[in-house]
């Protein structure tokens, strides 16, 4: 159970197995129970993890297990997982039934399908959630509404009701409890504000560096919001964040469906400019950055390459925070726009981060690969005969003027049992006649296939593939693009006759 549903709250579903069980007569000797608790993915889910450990390690002393629903297993993106921990438990000998659905889970092919399509929709559920509340956030955030996080030294967060009547200044740890309020940031008390914009006077104007800054707060005994001396870091932060000129952003990082923390690139951010009090001017601020943006970029790649592997060998880490408080250094985002990414920069110096951050190669390396596979296309479409114009805004192709073409390269994702498996995202604005998807092997140095999708037979923006997807699917697949070659040749009349 993730939230208070009534329909999933932990007592309902107790008292729904318990009716099964006398019905069935079962005795149910033990209870497993992940309260508040996500299903999206088996991490943190100790109690199912117990239970798995439990019939796995041989100490389970019971013959089945009462479920209230497909859904409780998880609602797992990938519905094999979900079907993988029923299977890790029948490999013991422990049968599961579920007690709120209409159908028996005596294996039969038809219980099969139907726990497939419910895992599946348990998955779909999630996703559609997520992309739901992520709209709803940003919306908000345009509308000029606070979503969460601390308001920042100088800074206030107000709860207004649904009509933007002032209700009531929320302190630290404080939160809304009717969902139609909404919080705003406003200045914060005279004093706090004062020593914001004495910040910015004392960078820009007074030409101080912000390690010089802090030390000149910390002697005179004034304390961050967070009630702690301030640093380099906590001086530089100030200096850099919209939000003191009144601007909304959002959206910096994403942690969609438990998956990957990403840093999402500037142009995604969610932004709304002037919807706050800003307690800096617009001008000062853009000094500021001005200031930043030049210091940075007076060193060259190597001087910055040196001094971050500096600070590697003092610390034996590397991270945003250690690069921003470090005096001598420029900041995390400074090494973030000259090297493409912060985890480039770590490889630059030899530094290797505790998390798999493998993907973002992978995709880049794709990136690059995109123009060749685009010219191979282009140079067989014109070998088969096909008159060929692409877009420049986004290489579109116009086959002979008759239809449209795009190319989609799907990365291979491997799961935690070894198989293989691609998520293709279709373009609903470009809307292209077909798609062509080339499908990456494992490893993703090489080609595996190629899938021709066609807009016509295409009802949903993602589709997920495994290695067999049924005829409804794999019917679109190919070893190779011949096919589609052949789409763009011409016969002449007397041929066709």
């Amino acid at each position: 159970m993730s939230t208070e549903h009534q329909k999933y709250s932990t007592d309902n579903q107790t008292a729904a197995i318990r009716r099964y069980a006398e019905k069935h007569n079962f005795e149910i000797i033990r209870f497993y129970a992940d309260e508040g608790k996500s299903g999206l993915r088996l991490v943190g889910r100790d109690a199912l993890q117990q239970l798995l450990s439990d019939i796995e390690g041989g100490v389970a002393n019971y013959k089945v297990i009462l479920v209230y629903d497909v859904s409780r297993w998880g609602r797992f993106q990938d519905p094999d997982e979900a079907a993988e921990v029923e299977l890790r438990c029948k490999r013991h000998g422990i049968q599961v039934h579920y007690c709120a659905e209409q159908f028996e889970n005596d294996g039969s092919m038809g219980s099969s399908i139907i726990k497939t399509v419910k895992r599946a929709m348990a998955g779909e559920y999630s996703r559609e959630l997520s992309v739901k509340v992520f709209n709803g956030q940003a919306n908000l955030i345009r509308l000029g509404f606070r979503q969460g996080g601390a308001p920042g030294f100088g800074l206030r967060r107000q709860l207004i009701d649904q009509n933007g009547n002032f209700k009531a200044e929320l302190s630290k740890g404080e939160h809304k409890s009717i969902a139609t309020d909404r919080v705003i940031l406003v200045p914060g008390p005279p004093h706090e504000v004062k020593v914001v914009r004495r910040i910015y006077d004392l960078f820009v104007n007074q030409h101080i560096p912000e390690a010089e800054i802090a030390v000149t707060l910390n002697k005179e005994g004034i304390l961050t919001d967070w009630s702690r001396p301030w640093t380099r870091g906590t001086v530089h932060q100030i200096l850099i964040n919209e939000k003191y000129v009144g601007n909304n952003v959002w959206g910096r990082t994403s942690f969609k469906l438990k998956k990957e923390h990403v840093k999402n690139p500037e142009g995604d951010w969610v932004r709304a400019e002037g919807v706050f009090t800003g307690i800096v001017s617009q001008e000062l601020f853009q000094q500021t950055r001005a200031i930043i943006d030049a210091r940075d970029n007076r060193l060259s790649d190597e001087a910055m390459l040196e001094k971050l592997a500096s600070i590697l060998e003092k610390q034996g880490y590397l991270s945003g925070l250690i690069i921003d408080e470090n005096d001598e250094c420029p900041s995390s985002s400074s090494y973030s726009h000259r090297f493409g990414s912060l985890l480039r920069a770590y490889a630059l110096v030899g530094f290797i981060p505790d998390r798999d951050y493998r993907y973002l190669e992978i995709n880049r390396a794709l990136r690059r690969m995109y123009p060749e596979l685009l010219s191979s296309v282009l140079s067989g479409l014109r070998a088969a005969g096909g008159h060929i114009t692409q877009s420049p805004q986004n290489d579109l192709l116009t086959v002979n003027d008759e239809f449209t073409a795009s190319l989609v390269i799907v990365r291979c994702i491997q799961t935690s049992s070894g198989l293989s498996r691609w998520k293709v995202r279709l373009d609903t604005a470009l809307r292209p006649d077909i798609t062509i998807v080339v499908r990456m092997a494992p490893g993703n140095a090489e080609v595996h296939d190629y899938f021709l999708l066609p807009l016509l037979d295409m009802h949903d923006a993602v589709l997920k593939l495994c290695e067999a997807n049924g005829l409804s699917l794999d019917a679109y697949r190919f070893e190779n693009l011949s096919r589609f070659y052949r789409f763009a040749s011409r016969l002449s009349l007397s041929e066709v006759a």
